[in-house]
């Protein structure tokens, strides 16, 4: 991507991790106030959508997590598609570093985790909680710090998170798929054979990629397999080159539908996600393994897996630090990789079931309390280090 590409991308996500801020806090108040019965009562809501006797029915929460965020899931593959055709990933010389910083990012955590939960199968199954990082969040708060953080500390950070996410979409189609429908997994693999012929036949018009993309999404969802995995997939089919003279199908697609996922979307998740009622909440709550192994995953986990796995690799001459980064700077960062909100409590509504007695209330206290650490201190070190330059 051009440098004034990235810096309009930079600033976008940044303003949308502070709105994911907000709409997280006003959650929060919501759920510890005189209205969180109607907070949850309002995710609650059963919403089905019917056509003669097939029908969708699911309460709001569930449409929330697993339609819009599909969107988004569209968007990260659109963006990933992008990325590894024409952009900064293209280039192996640009992507060891945060390759290598995302694996140490996601293996670390999952230990640490799997550490204080090895003892219960059910805590177990949260493994993957503490390995995601939330892009958006992280630049939120390197906005806050102003416009005298480096550019390619912003672009390093972002290459990070992509290949982070694309952790995450394979630990997802891998580890958080229930059991199989042979004849929806029949009917996915006929709508993904359609798209292949469209793209090798050169359809640039959009229209039927999203119309059959739609159709895959269903076939997905009651197939067993997560059916945000949908998104990802059908970004891969979407064409890169347009007609002649016409802009590219991919980055329109994927222009117009980032401010909607960055400013709607996401912060409806957040709000959706992040309503914790703190009302006899102490510290044995904190403590048990599931919130501890998370909190630890993320605050210690992150910054040893993405700073330590860095550092060796440039030692031994695998990758070099980032112009205008120093190792106080990566440090920070590796610390702001520590912030995992959105990408962990979707992988967290993934492996607890919605119930009240259920690890999922435990984790959201800890991907709450883990990420507010994490994004404390990573201010905190990268402001002290811009101060010194």
């Amino acid at each position: 991507m051009p440098v004034t590409t990235i810096q309009s991308f930079l600033k976008q996500e940044a303003a949308s991790g502070i709105i994911l801020m907000f709409a997280a806090v006003f959650a929060m108040i919501l759920a510890n106030s005189p209205w969180a019965s109607w907070y949850d009562l309002l995710l609650e809501v059963p919403v089905v959508v019917a056509v003669g006797s097939f029908e969708i029915a699911k309460p709001l929460l569930l449409w929330i997590n697993d339609g819009l965020m599909a969107l988004f899931f569209f968007l990260v593959g659109l963006e990933l598609k992008r990325e590894f055709l024409e952009g900064d990933l293209s280039k192996p010389g640009q992507i060891t570093l945060p390759a290598i910083g995302a694996l140490g990012g996601m293996v670390v955590p999952a230990l640490i985790y799997v550490a204080f939960n090895m003892d219960n199968p059910a805590a177990a199954n949260g493994w993957a909680i503490p390995t995601a990082t939330d892009i958006a969040f992280a630049l939120g708060i390197l906005a806050i710090i102003g416009s005298k953080v480096p550019l390619q500390l912003k672009v390093f950070l972002t290459s990070l998170a992509i290949f982070d996410d694309l952790g995450a979409i394979i630990i997802i189609a891998l580890f958080y798929t229930e059991q199989l429908s042979v004849t929806s997994l029949v009917v996915s693999a006929i709508i993904l054979t359609v798209l292949f012929g469209l793209n090798r036949k050169g359809v640039k018009s959009t229209s039927p990629y999203i119309f059959l993309g739609v159709v895959l999404w269903v076939a997905v969802l009651k197939s067993g397999v997560h059916a945000t995995l949908a998104g990802v997939i059908l970004a891969f089919f979407i064409p890169m080159e347009g007609e002649k003279g016409e802009p590219s199908p991919l980055k329109s697609l994927e222009h117009n539908l980032h401010s909607a996922v960055a400013f709607i979307v996401l912060p409806i998740f957040a709000f959706a996600n992040a309503g914790i009622n703190f009302s006899g909440v102490g510290l044995d709550q904190i403590l048990s393994p599931v919130p501890l192994g998370i909190v630890l995953g993320l605050f210690v986990g992150k910054q040893i897996g993405v700073f330590g796995f860095c550092f060796v690799a440039i030692k031994l001459g695998l990758a070099k630090l980032p112009t205008n980064v120093n190792w106080q700077l990566m440090y920070g960062v590796a610390l702001l990789c520590g912030v995992g909100f959105t990408m962990s409590l979707f992988i967290g509504s993934l492996a607890f079931e919605q119930s009240s007695d259920s690890p999922l209330f435990q984790d959201r206290l800890g991907i709450v309390i883990g990420s507010l650490i994490s994004g404390l201190l990573g201010y905190f070190v990268i402001k002290n280090a811009v101060k010194k330059m």
